[in-house]
C-alpha cells in the first residue's frame, strides 16, 4: 500500500515539491519520490554512495521529468526508509527490484549513478525482462581500477570538509578549476532549493555498510558484462577522481549494445549534474529512440 506524505500529488511539476511516499517492502517503508507523466516506461533513480532523495539535482530530476515518469527512492536503511543496509552491492540490487516490484512494475529504465551504476548493472544482467533501459553516470564495472579506493577518498574528503567547512562534494564531485569550483556551488545551492519535507542524512551504520559495499565491487574479479544486453547509455565528466573515467570508457567498450556521451570536460564525478543542460536532452533521447 502507497502512502503520500504531506504533498498532494505524485505528478508535481517540480522535484522540489514532489510528495514523499513509502511502499511496504517485506515489512520495510522505503521512501520514494515520483513526478512526471502517469505513462510510459517508469524511470528508476538509483543514488549514488551516502545519497538520500534530497541529494539528486533538481535540474536532472525535473528535466527528464517533463517527458517521462521518474521515481527517485532511499534503499533499505538509508534516509528515511526501513531496515538496515546491506554490505553488498548485490544485495542492494535485490532490494532495488523487491522495491521495484512493491510498485508493481513489470518494466522499468534504470538510471543509476556512481554506487547506483554498480547496482544497476546487477539487476539489468540478473533480471532481463524487468529492465528496457539503463543510463549510468560515473560509475564503473566490479574490478575496475580505482573504485576500491573511493571509502579512502571519500572519508579524506567528509573530514577535510568538517575542518575547513566546505561540503566533501565539492572536491569529490567536482575539480578544482574556477569553472568546477563555480559549477559545484551552483549544484550545491539547487540542492537547497526543497525546504519542506526534507530527508533524513544517512546514518553512519548505513555509510559504512555502503562504503564496505563500494569498497568489494572494486576488488571483485572482473565483471562478465556482456551480460547486459540491454541498450546502454554511459556517461561522466573527463576527470572522474572517484571513479577514475577510465572506468567509464571500460564500460562504453565492452557492453554489448552502448552508447558514450563524450567524456564532459573540466568535470569530475557530477559531470551530469554540473553538465545537466546536454545530459538531460542526450538521456531522453536515448530512453525514447525506438519505442
Amino acid at each position: 500500500m502507497n502512502t503520500p506524505r504531506n504533498s498532494p500529488s505524485p505528478s508535481a511539476p517540480s522535484y522540489r515539491y514532489a510528495a514523499t511516499r513509502s511502499v511496504s517492502v517485506r515489512g520495510e517503508d522505503f521512501l520514494y519520490r515520483e513526478l512526471g507523466p502517469q505513462h510510459g516506461v517508469p524511470l528508476i533513480l538509483l543514488m549514488h554512495l551516502a545519497g538520500v532523495l534530497d541529494n539528486w539535482d533538481p535540474r536532472v530530476v525535473d528535466g527528464l521529468a517533463a517527458r517521462r515518469r521518474v521515481i527517485t527512492f532511499d534503499n533499505r536503511g538509508v534516509g528515511g526508509s526501513g531496515g538496515s543496509t546491506p554490505d553488498t552491492i548485490e544485495a542492494m540490487a535485490r532490494d532495488a527490484v523487491l522495491f521495484i516490484r512493491a510498485l508493481g512494475f513489470d518494466q522499468v529504465d534504470l538510471f543509476g549513478l556512481s554506487m547506483g551504476g554498480f547496482i544497476a548493472q546487477v539487476i539489468a544482467a540478473q533480471e532481463p525482462h524487468l529492465v528496457r533501459k539503463v543510463v549510468l553516470a560515473g560509475t564503473g564495472p566490479a574490478g575496475g581500477p580505482g573504485i576500491d579506493k573511493v571509502p579512502a577518498l571519500t572519508i579524506q574528503a567528509t573530514l577535510k570538509g568538517a575542518l575547513t567547512r566546505q561540503d566533501p562534494k565539492l572536491s569529490l564531485f567536482f575539480t578544482g578549476t574556477a569553472g568546477g569550483r563555480q559549477a559545484g556551488r551552483a549544484f550545491l545551492e539547487r540542492l537547497k532549493e526543497r525546504t519542506h519535507d526534507r530527508d533524513k542524512d544517512i546514518s553512519l551504520p548505513s555509510f559504512r555498510a555502503q562504503l564496505k559495499a563500494v569498497k568489494r565491487w572494486g576488488r571483485q574479479a572482473p565483471s562478465d558484462l556482456s551480460a547486459i544486453a540491454q541498450p546502454v547509455l554511459v556517461a561522466n565528466g573527463e576527470r572522474d577522481r572517484m571513479v577514475p573515467s577510465p572506468n567509464t570508457l571500460d564500460l562504453a567498450t565492452r557492453l554489448p549494445h552502448s552508447e558514450l556521451v563524450p567524456l564532459y570536460p573540466d568535470a569530475g564525478h557530477g559531470g551530469v549534474f554540473q553538465c545537466h543542460e546536454d545530459f538531460v536532452p542526450r538521456a531522453l533521447e536515448f530512453l525514447e529512440s525506438g519505442t
